[in-house]
Formats: C-alpha cells, sequence, structure tokens
C-alpha cells in the first residue's frame, strides 16, 4: 500500500492506494496520523478512493485512528470511499461512526 500526504491549510490529507489489511500497511497509516497529531495537526481527511480493500484490523487502525485524533481536540474524515469499502462500513455499521464526504475538496471544506 502507498500513502500520498498532502496539506490543504491547517487539514492534513493522507491518500491511501491498495489494501489495509495489516501489518506494515496499519502500523504506517497509524504512524503518519500520530506523526500529524505531534506536530499540532489535528484535522485529517483519509482519502480511500484508491483503497480495494480493508480487513477487519484495517477498520480497527481507522477507528483507533479516530479515536487518537478526537482525544486531541480533531477530527478524522473520510473522503471517496470506494462502494466495496462502503459495504464494510454498512455491515459493521461504521457508517455512523464515521463522516463520511464524495471528495476530497468537500471533506477539506467540511472542517472550515
Amino acid at each position: 500500500m502507498t500513502i500520498k500526504e498532502s496539506m490543504h491549510g491547517t487539514v492534513a490529507v493522507l491518500s491511501l492506494k491498495g489494501d489495509l489489511m495489516g501489518e506494515p500497511e496499519t502500523a504506517n497509516v497509524r504512524e503518519r496520523i500520530y506523526d500529524f497529531l505531534s506536530k499540532g495537526t489535528h484535522n485529517i481527511v483519509l482519502d480511500l478512493g484508491h483503497l480495494r480493500y480493508v480487513s477487519s484490523t484495517g477498520l480497527g487502525t481507522l477507528i483507533a485512528a479516530l479515536t487518537s485524533v478526537k482525544n486531541k481536540g480533531g477530527d478524522l474524515r473520510l473522503a471517496s470511499v470506494t462502494d466495496k469499502v462502503e459495504s464494510l462500513f454498512v455491515i459493521t455499521q461504521l457508517v455512523k461512526v464515521f463522516k463520511e464526504y464524495e471528495t476530497v475538496e468537500r471533506a477539506v471544506k467540511s472542517f472550515a
């Protein structure tokens, strides 16, 4: 899996491409998010438009990331969630936990 980072004002965007299954992918996502938090960036968007699959371990990582971000007074939002990944969020009821947006731009603007 590859992760691309970008900043949109005070909002960090992490674009995930590939599969979020287990180690080392989940560790890489956690490290990137914790790195932003340690530098004072507390609003994060995860661009899931190119994420093919998420395992239960991957879902756990996303939930842990959301908790960490909220504990720092920020928020984590999802953008461009694919149909396959969205179906997992529906089955696991995580659609009630995460804020989802059609595009990265909308997710970033939602912090304004």
